[in-house]
């Protein structure tokens, strides 16, 4: 997720740099609009990097509930009779 939240603000900051360096009117526009998208992608991916981390934390979480009796894998839950 570093390698594209990095890529996505790179990109953002270079539009806003044309965006300030543009003549035309049209031209700075094109820039601005370019800056908020890549900005708003570089969000969705960090949103989605925390969520995959947030994911994996609890399913190591679930993984330590579970204990092996023998060849069986219980959920804790099960052993506790719920």
């Amino acid at each position: 997720m570093a390698d594209t939240y990095k890529f996505y603000c790179e990109r953002a900051d270079a539009a806003a740099v044309a965006a300030a360096e543009a003549k035309l009117d049209n031209v700075r526009q094109r820039e601005l609009r370019a800056e908020k998208t890549w900005r708003g992608l570089a969000e969705k991916a960090q949103a989605a990097a925390k969520q995959r981390e947030k994911d994996a934390l609890e399913k190591a979480g679930r993984l330590t509930d579970r204990i092996s009796v023998g060849n069986e894998v219980l959920d804790a839950d099960v052993r506790s009779g719920s």
